[in-house]
């Protein structure tokens, strides 16, 4: 963002009471964006968005990095395990969420989150780890959310624990990524990044769970071509990526490969959060009515390559990667793919596949294999 805009973001912030006392007047005077972590708003996040095991929560504002290494705000929450801290601090999860929509409404420091999700972070924070649980970039903070957008996630994911850290001396230095979803190809991102980017941390390792990857190989198989499949989700999904990779690459005509329907739904995409009220609207909707050409011509792929494509070295702590083979949203083959193209390269992730577990209950489902693996990285 360029530096008069971001000075602008940030006023209506402090305007908004989102940037508080000092800390406004600070971020008001570094238009040009803080160091990463450095944060701008502090608050105590409402008892109703706690969960449960939370013993204190904080919500901050914080600055972090796009993936053209330029300054932007995220948000995200803290939540603190009831109780004394062990000693050296409570090691620290960073939670990198699954698709929630790309509106600043839908943030999940603010929206609140699923039960599934709500009761996974609660095992966490039960077994004594503290979870730091970014919103990324664009989700409540100025700027679209760039859907995605792997570099951007992991910084906003890194940097949320350099934020929380900075407010609260009971976190240890220690930590490691977890992430389902969008937020499990955050986590891979972050996995391959975290030690270079933030060298004063200790980072031990990451969790995934349907991680998204290969997203450009899948959606070249879309186009007007493409059966209508009957998936709001589906049609969801591929909205929320072409307006990411529009936000992340300006340059990328996102309305070259739309048609009127789908320019419409893009659109309200926007706006939208992935609810029950996003299922009725695009529920009648395929999603090869939203395309009038194939994304497999033009630039889409270069664009998104850039932008999506999982970093395949890099890796120098153990990675656990969970799938589940009736997962309709990330499915099997594609992180079948990520798996034999690290290992090709080198890295050789922990793999458990989940026999007859759909995305969602992998995350569930992967906890009696990911919590000794978590174990062992903090020992």
């Amino acid at each position: 963002m360029p530096p008069v805009k971001l000075r602008r973001a940030v006023t209506a912030l402090a305007a908004a009471g989102l940037l508080t006392g000092s800390l406004a007047g600070a971020a008001l005077a570094e238009p040009a964006g803080g160091a990463p972590g450095a944060v701008v708003g502090n608050t105590e996040l409402p008892a109703e968005l706690w969960l449960d095991g939370t013993g204190s929560a904080r919500r901050l504002t914080y600055w972090t990095r796009t993936s053209l290494d330029e300054p932007a705000l995220s948000t995200g929450a803290i939540f603190v395990p009831a109780g004394t801290p062990p000693p050296g601090g409570w090691p620290v999860l960073s939670w990198e969420h699954g698709t929630v929509g790309v509106a600043d409404e839908c943030a999940p420091s603010v929206a609140g989150r699923s039960d599934r999700d709500k009761n996974y972070l609660s095992t966490w924070l039960k077994q004594g780890y503290a979870v730091v649980a970014t919103d990324y970039i664009g989700l409540g903070t100025p700027g679209v959310h760039t859907y995605l957008d792997g570099r951007a996630e992991a910084h906003a994911g890194i940097d949320m624990v350099r934020a929380a850290r900075a407010v609260d001396p009971t976190l240890a230095a220690k930590w490691m990524a977890i992430g389902q979803s969008q937020g499990g190809g955050a986590a891979v991102f972050t996995a391959a990044m975290a030690t270079r980017y933030a060298p004063e941390l200790d980072y031990r390792g990451a969790v995934a769970t349907g991680p998204a990857s290969n997203v450009v190989e899948a959606a070249s198989l879309i186009g007007p071509q493409t059966p209508p499949i009957p998936s709001s989700h589906l049609t969801a999904y591929a909205a929320y990526i072409m307006v990411g990779l529009k936000a992340a690459r300006p340059a990328f005509d996102a309305d070259a490969y739309l048609t009127p329907i789908g320019k419409e739904v893009v659109t309200a995409a926007e706006q939208m959060c992935l609810t029950a009220q996003a299922a009725e609207k695009f529920g009648s909707i395929t999603v090869n009515q939203l395309f009038s050409q194939p994304l497999s011509s033009g630039p889409f792929a270069e664009y998104a390559h850039e932008v999506m494509d999982v970093p395949l070295t890099g890796y120098d702590r153990p990675l656990f990667l969970g799938q589940g083979t009736n997962d309709t949203d990330v499915f099997l083959p594609l992180t079948l793919k990520l798996i034999a193209d690290l290992e090709t390269h080198g890295v050789r992730p922990e793999v458990h596949i989940y026999p007859g577990l759909d995305h969602s209950a992998t995350v569930a489902g992967s906890l009696p294999d990911s919590m000794p693996f978590v174990a062992r990285a903090f020992s």
